[in-house]
């Protein structure tokens, strides 16, 4: 058996796991598995999986990562660099262990890391947004204090089961960002992004702390004064830890994943800054004044 550290670019795909009739990270994962000879012939990579198979998480749409994990009975020539010879550059592996028979990419996996890139300029005139409200950093960090620890989080996922976890929650101040950390063993659906909707909601203001109390409490919050998931693309699966497996980076295949993600990086500033002109332009063009 061996586990791979898959990276990916999620806001051009409908989530991680396979869909039949959608373009997931999975089933990209699955046809280049499929391109390479390894799944049965006949076997469309929808439905295939190679013996062993399980995924660390199945992250939503949009979502991205750096070390999602995927593990499976493969041979020995399968390396990350040779796996990305049939991935697109949004997807690439960049690391390798090799791990026992029994072993279970999602329910060996002893604790998940999240982080959330929040937008949140501090200075009021990069506040962009009619109506935006600037964000109290020290108010979010003593909402995410209130939300960590263990808890019944059913009033922050639309699972039934899983809900109670111990999650440690954190925020840090990156330039115009507040990134957001969630670690925790597990993470029921959307709770890290409901998590970061309901600090967020505190910090602007637009609700009070007493809510963070209401959603952690048994009665179940009615929808009307719930928290929605906050937006899917700032979200990533930073990483994923197991007991006693050591990955092994490939060098090449990390250096392709650099500058794969790199040229990802400079497209979206490349639009961001068309987007841009095309937002001052119209801007600065007062009521009745004319355009020449």
């Amino acid at each position: 058996m061996r586990a791979f550290r898959v990276a990916y670019d999620g806001r051009a795909y409908a989530g991680f796991q396979r869909q039949p009739h959608a373009e997931t990270v999975e089933g990209t994962l699955l046809a280049a598995l499929s391109a390479h000879g390894l799944l049965e012939r006949g076997d469309g990579p929808t439905h295939a999986t190679p013996p062993g198979y399980a995924a660390a998480g199945r992250t939503d749409a949009g979502v991205s990562a750096v070390a999602q994990t995927v593990a499976f009975e493969a041979p020995a020539w399968l390396t990350p660099r040779a796996f990305n010879g049939r991935l697109p550059g949004s997807i690439r592996v960049w690391a390798a262990a090799d791990v026992g028979s029994g072993f279970h990419a999602t329910h060996d996996a002893v604790r998940r890391t999240y982080r959330y890139y929040l937008y949140a300029p501090t200075d009021p005139i990069r506040i962009d947004r009619p109506g935006d409200r600037a964000l109290d950093d020290g108010a979010v960090h003593d909402a995410l204090a209130r939300l960590s620890g263990a808890h019944d989080f059913h009033n922050l996922t639309s699972d039934d089961d899983g809900t109670v976890r111990d999650l440690r929650t954190n925020a840090t101040r990156e330039g115009e960002f507040l990134v957001v950390e969630a670690v925790a063993d597990g993470f029921p659906r959307a709770l890290v992004r409901r998590l970061v909707g309901a600090a967020e909601a505190v910090g602007r203001g637009t609700a009070d702390p007493t809510l963070l109390d209401r959603l952690l409490a048994d009665e179940p919050v009615p929808g009307e004064y719930g928290v929605g998931p906050a937006a899917p693309e700032p979200l990533v699966l930073w990483n994923v830890a197991y007991d006693g497996v050591d990955f092994a980076v490939d060098e090449e295949a990390a250096a392709s994943a650099v500058a794969a993600f790199d040229e990802r990086h400079r497209d979206a500033r490349r639009i961001a800054a068309t987007t841009r002109a095309i937002r001052d332009r119209i801007g600065e063009s007062g009521p009745g004044s004319a355009i020449p």
